[in-house]
C-alpha cells in the first residue's frame, strides 16, 4: 500500500507533537528499561560477563516488536520510512567509541538514562557528564572529520530493506490477518 500523505502528513509537520510523542516515547522506554531491570549495573555487567542474560531477551524483544511494528505500519501506509545514509567505517569507529563508554561505565546510552531516572551516582555523575562531553566533542568535531574524510558516506549507505523490495520482507511473507 502506497503512503497515505494526506492523512499522516500533518503529524510529521507538526514539530511540538514530534516532540510530545518523542517524550512520551522516552518515558515508556525508559520506564520499561527500568522494569526489566537493565538499568542496573550488575545486570549489564552480568551479561558482558555472560552470566546474566536479561539485557539480551530485553534486547530481541525490542527488535522483534519493532520489527513487526514498523513493517505492518509500513505495509498499511500508516508510515514513511526515510533511512539516513551511513557507512561501515563510521559504523566500526563509533561502535569503538560506544564500546569504549560501555566498558568504562557499565552503561548504554539508552540504560544509562534509566539509571539517572532511578537516581544512580554513578550514571548521573560519570553518565551524564560522558554523554554531554562526547556530544559536544563530536558536534565541535564533525565539520573537521568530513572535510578530512575521516566521516563520509561509501557505497554500502543507500541498501536498506524498504528501498529494496516491494513493502516489507516481514510482512510480505507473514501470514497473520489484520482488521
Amino acid at each position: 500500500m502506497e503512503y497515505r500523505g494526506d492523512e499522516m502528513d500533518k503529524y510529521y509537520e507538526n514539530k511540538k507533537l514530534q516532540l510530545i510523542i518523542g517524550l512520551f516515547i522516552g518515558i515508556v522506554f525508559g520506564f520499561l528499561l527500568q522494569k526489566g531491570g537493565v538499568t542496573k549495573y550488575d545486570v549489564i555487567v552480568g551479561q558482558l560477563r555472560l552470566t546474566d542474560f536479561t539485557v539480551i531477551k530485553i534486547i530481541f524483544s525490542a527488535i522483534i516488536t519493532t520489527m513487526l511494528g514498523i513493517g505492518l505500519l509500513y505495509k498499511r501506509g500508516l508510515i514513511k520510512v526515510e533511512t539516513k545514509s551511513g557507512s561501515v567505517k563510521n559504523s566500526i569507529i563509533g561502535g569503538l567509541l560506544f564500546g569504549i563508554g560501555f566498558g568504562l561505565l557499565g552503561y548504554c546510552p539508552g540504560t544509562i538514562a534509566g539509571a539517572i531516572g532511578n537516581g544512580y551516582v554513578d550514571a548521573m555523575t560519570g553518565g551524564f557528564i560522558g554523554i554531554l562531553a562526547g556530544t559536544a566533542i563530536y558536534a565541535f568535531m564533525h565539520p573537521t572529520l568530513r572535510i578530512k574524510g575521516i566521516i563520509k558516506d561509501d557505497k554500502y549507505s543507500e541498501y536498506n530493506i524498504f528501498n529494496n523490495y516491494k513493502g516489507n520482507i516481514f510482512t510480505t511473507h507473514c501470514k497473520m490477518k489484520l482488521n
